[in-house]
């Protein structure tokens, strides 16, 4: 069965395009084939900085057969006395079949003429040569580019076209005004190491022959390669490197084949702060720094970088990359010095010809709402003396290092060094490590701050930016969140449920929002019900991705237009989700079936009534004297002793105990319904219908103290 090659050669393509670019023809290659009706063994996606590339293998040669039905015109269009009119004669000219081939049938909007056509398969080339301009033009990408006077975009300009079928060269032109790429067997060889053309004999050499003229096209194979010869490198300095993902795949996408060079510094360096350090070389120069050993901060004065030059002069390459490294550390250690002259808190008043948002005034502004908000947070968990202080002064200083030097220079380093420099300036190491902790988590997969200090001050940040950015109107939609509001909800439900805070949210939503519409003067209800909204949201979100609870059960925790749900949910983050974790652990060893029926009927069936759902005593809603049945009186008395279960529950948050009890009172409502003794729930007088409906509307708000089994899906 043939292969195909396709190589798109290019001027140097941009790390992150070539790897978004590999994802997306893993997706878009395999989907065109199928709806083409091609089947193939392997679709195997390559990629260096020079060439996008796929091999096909195990391709049928054409298409296969296919019948296709084609519906024509209205039959009484198309016949007029059992003749054919030109209607008819023109469709079937259209479809390339005779006058007897059509057939009349049936349809919902009356009769229509139909024809069934026997469509041969294409050949596979012919099919490839239409895909791969869709291929190649169907990448999307940031900023790109035109070259030439042309009007075609890619990333960089495309130089050369590989594009074989087995050993055939299929024929395509990639037409940009004047200039026309056209397809061949040539491919280039690494830029240094080899840089002559490569001829390709045929699509399943591919990989083996740019190999030998210093091309690794595949990328994880480079990324082994770099990994193994860090390793091997760090491990000859008796030192250690941490591979970082970030860093791996940015230089597995620069260099097509990948070889180490090991340089040094002076170690009068290695007195800035290892983060310093480790974020120029990291971050800013691509290097893997060197740490004396695995789970050690202390670092040796090496680094290894990765080259895509000539190995044998890997020497030369150092020296370059040892010049650059030490300007960059020398720069370091002068803003760190200088930054060091004076306390952290001097730094406060510059803070103020910092803008945040141009509508909402400075970084200092900020920085006085985050400290009263933190101090609502304090309120709320009752702190003692020395911790409101402690969170005080660290939510006066969390931003103050923004405007020192180092953070200047290295904005990745805010947090790290307001630490520091908060311990420089004689701050308490509660303090300090709460100006570094109130930005975790900084991504998806960070830390969460695990000091309270650094919790409340962090909470307080977020909460400020998304009452204020919110109060503008700028609410997230679609993918576009510039201001990173998902991620910070996401933040302030995570550190919550982290820590096991007691905080009402849904208090702090109304204080943080009047205190912000009292100073620019918005409409709180729409902002109000917008945040609250978000945050519903977010929950719902963090429950179903992160806690992996099903989505019937998130539901009947935060109910499906329920205000009381949503209020409760809002009001107590800790006990949404403590009930979702539970109904899920329940679904999955048995429990819940054993009540889901008994009460899910009560449930369905209390609607009818008018109780409301917060009655839990049935002592004054129940008239004993209306019992008919000893199932009445059962199922009565079961709710008595269901109270106190109920209410035990609610206040230690210990569902079980309620879970228990509803499972014990199963039985006999079982018996109520379907029994010896059962009654009719909907009795034609009215006053034992009532009875009977506040029987069932009672156990329905008890099971509601866990969740609106109404809303949950049998046997999910």
């Amino acid at each position: 069965m043939p292969a195909f090659l396709l190589e798109v050669g290019t001027e140097e393509l941009p790390a992150s395009f070539l790897r978004d670019a590999i994802v997306q023809w893993r997706s878009l290659i395999p989907q065109s084939l199928l709806t083409n009706s091609l089947t193939s063994d392997t679709v195997e996606v390559y990629g260096t900085p020079r060439r996008l590339a796929v091999l096909i293998q195990g391709l049928p040669s054409q298409q296969p057969d296919r019948e296709e039905e084609v519906k024509g015109p209205p039959a009484q269009a198309a016949f007029k006395d059992g003749k054919p009119t030109p209607a008819a004669v023109g469709f079937a000219k259209k479809q390339g079949v005779e006058i007897e081939a059509l057939q009349i049938r049936p349809t919902d909007k009356g009769d229509f003429v139909f024809v069934n056509k026997s469509i041969p398969g294409r050949p596979v080339a012919d099919i490839l040569t239409e895909l791969i301009p869709q291929w190649i033009f169907g990448l999307e990408g940031k900023r790109l580019m035109r070259w030439g006077d042309g009007d075609v975009r890619f990333s960089r300009p495309i130089r050369w076209l590989v594009a074989l079928l087995d050993a055939e060269v299929l024929p395509i032109e990639l037409v940009n005004a004047s200039k026309i790429v056209k397809s061949d067997r040539i491919s280039r060889g690494h830029r240094v190491l080899h840089p002559e053309t490569v001829t390709i004999p045929q699509a399943k050499d591919y990989v083996t022959t740019l190999h030998s003229d210093y091309v690794v096209v595949d990328p994880q194979e480079r990324a082994t390669t770099i990994q193994e010869q860090v390793k091997s490198s760090a491990q000859k300095l008796n030192g250690y490197t941490e591979i970082y993902p970030d860093l791996l795949e940015e230089v597995t996408n620069l260099v097509e084949y990948p070889s180490t060079v090991v340089g040094r510094f002076e170690a009068e360096f290695l007195n800035l702060p290892t983060e310093v350090i480790t974020t120029v070389m990291v971050s800013h120069q691509r290097y893997f720094p060197v740490f004396k050993a695995e789970n050690s901060k202390e670092l040796l004065p090496n680094f290894i970088t990765i080259s895509n030059g000539d190995p044998s002069k890997a020497d030369i390459i150092a020296v370059g990359n040892e010049r650059v490294i030490r300007a960059r550390l020398a720069d370091g250690q002068f803003f760190y010095k200088t930054d060091l002259a004076k306390p952290l808190e001097s730094f406060l008043p510059q803070l103020e010809k910092v803008t945040f948002q141009e509508d909402l005034g400075s970084l200092r502004l900020k920085v006085d709402r985050i400290i009263k908000i933190a101090e609502q947070i304090t309120n709320q968990l009752q702190l003692p003396e020395n911790q409101r202080q402690n969170i005080q002064r660290a939510a006066l200083l969390c931003k103050a290092d923004l405007v020192t030097q180092m953070v200047y220079e290295f904005p990745e380093l805010q947090g790290v060094m307001g630490e520091k420099y908060a311990l420089a300036s004689g701050e308490t190491a509660e303090v300090a490590r709460g100006i570094f902790e109130h930005y975790l988590p900084r991504g998806a997969d960070d830390i969460l701050p695990e000091t309270l200090t650094g919790q409340v001050v962090g909470l307080a940040d977020r909460l400020d930016t998304l009452v204020s950015i919110f109060g503008l109107g700028l609410i997230p939609s679609g993918s576009s969140d510039p201001f990173a509001l998902r991620r910070a909800a996401n933040a302030v439900i995570n550190i919550t449920w982290s820590a096991n805070l007691p905080i009402n949210l849904a208090d702090l939503l109304e204080q943080i929002t009047a205190d912000f519409v009292a100073t620019y003067h918005k409409d709180k209800s729409q902002l109000i019900t917008n945040l609250r909204e978000f945050f519903l949201q977010r929950i719902r979100t963090l429950l179903q991705e992160e806690k992996q609870i099903d989505y019937d059960l998130v539901n009947a925790v935060l109910g499906e237009n329920d205000p009381e749900y949503t209020e409760r949910a809002l009001k107590d983050l800790l006990d949404v989700r403590d009930r979702a974790l539970y109904l899920q652990q329940i679904r999955r060893d048995g429990t819940l079936d054993t009540i889901y029926e008994t009460v899910n009927r009560s449930t369905r069936l209390a609607t009818q009534g008018d109780l409301d759902t917060q009655q839990l005593e049935p002592t004054t809603l129940v008239r004993q004297e209306l019992f008919q049945k000893p199932s009445e009186a059962a199922f009565y008395n079961a709710l008595v002793e269901l109270v106190p279960q109920t209410q035990a529950a609610q206040q230690s948050r210990n569902y079980q105990l309620l879970v228990t009890a509803l499972s014990k009172i199963a039985p006999t409502v079982s018996s109520f319904f379907d029994g010896a003794d059962s009654v009719l729930v909907m009795d034609p007088d009215p006053e034992i219908k009532c009875n009977r409906l506040n029987l069932l509307g009672l156990l329905r708000n008890h099971a509601r103290v866990l969740a609106d089994f109404g809303a949950i899906v049998k046997n999910l």
